[in-house]
């Protein structure tokens, strides 16, 4: 059963909410009909470009699966940075999408996980995978804000957000995180960000704010928000040279949307990173 945490309170915030709930791109749900893990993020790691010779009947298929994997390996890569965390914990995925992460968290920690997104037809969905996989006693999935989710404070010992940043503000968002997360536990972000260096958001991040209807911050953005928020960062990677192989796969696979070009051309610029960014709530 879908919760629900607070109302969702601006006009953006339920124009998001309208667009995640009638949002059903082939590239998210064939996907994650390959292992039931549905991910709203994208990939990193070395591609097996053999999947390109196949058969002309298994191609297809054989590009799927390889864009999955490849997904799959970024979830993983943000759990990693998770640290420890033991099984009567906590934690939480702030923009849950339907809910891929979360179930690889519980997965690997056995712990209880709080999904949180806009759209009620996307925890609804979350929440029949969790039934299908019989962890729904462990794992939920709620309507609701990530900025006020009326959860108990200081009750969950990390948090994520993968690749949900660009809906909220940071200090409002990274002030959440720090009033939900104990003393000493771990957040942890995986994010497209503008690169300062290059000056202003270029073209092709424009575009890509577009087509997603949302709003990517600069890189300096996150550590100014997070000093703020009695976040210490531990960890920085920039993973951009890790994920310019998946969308270039992703650019000759069948569930291409047409944005394929303007992460590539920003990222191979340099005025568009993806990073991961772990902190310590102190």
């Amino acid at each position: 059963m879908t919760t629900s945490t607070r109302p969702i309170p601006s006009p953006y915030q339920n124009d998001i909410a309208r667009y995640w709930n009638e949002e059903e791109r082939p590239v998210n749900l064939r996907l994650g009909e390959v292992d039931g893990l549905y991910h709203h993020h994208y990939g990193v790691g070395d591609v097996n470009w053999s999947v390109l010779d196949a058969a002309p009947a298994d191609r297809d298929q054989a590009i799927i699966d390889e864009l999955h994997r490849l997904e799959t390996a970024q979830a993983e890569l943000l759990i990693d940075s998770l640290g420890y965390v033991a099984p009567e914990e906590r934690i939480l995925d702030a923009g849950c999408g339907r809910g891929g992460t979360s179930l690889l968290a519980h997965a690997r920690f056995g712990c209880h996980v709080d999904g949180v997104t806009l759209s009620s037809k996307q925890a609804a969905f979350a929440n029949e995978q969790a039934e299908l996989g019989g962890v729904s006693d462990r794992v939920a999935f709620h309507t609701g804000n990530m900025l006020d989710t009326g959860f108990t404070p200081g009750a969950y010992q990390a948090a994520w957000n993968n690749e949900s940043t660009m809906y909220v503000d940071l200090m409002d968002l990274f002030g959440a995180h720090a009033r939900l997360l104990k003393r000493g536990g771990r957040y942890v972000t995986v994010t497209g960000c503008y690169n300062e260096v290059y000056g202003q958001p270029s073209k092709a991040v424009s575009t890509i704010n577009a087509h997603y209807e949302c709003n990517i911050h600069g890189r300096s953005e996150y550590f100014r928000a997070m000093a703020a928020n009695r976040l210490t960062p531990v960890e920085v990677r920039d993973l951009t040279p890790l994920t310019i192989p998946y969308w270039e796969l992703r650019a000759k696979s069948s569930v291409a949307t047409g944005i394929e070009e303007a992460f590539l051309s920003s990222y191979r610029d340099g005025s568009f990173q993806y990073l991961l960014i772990a902190a310590d709530r102190i």
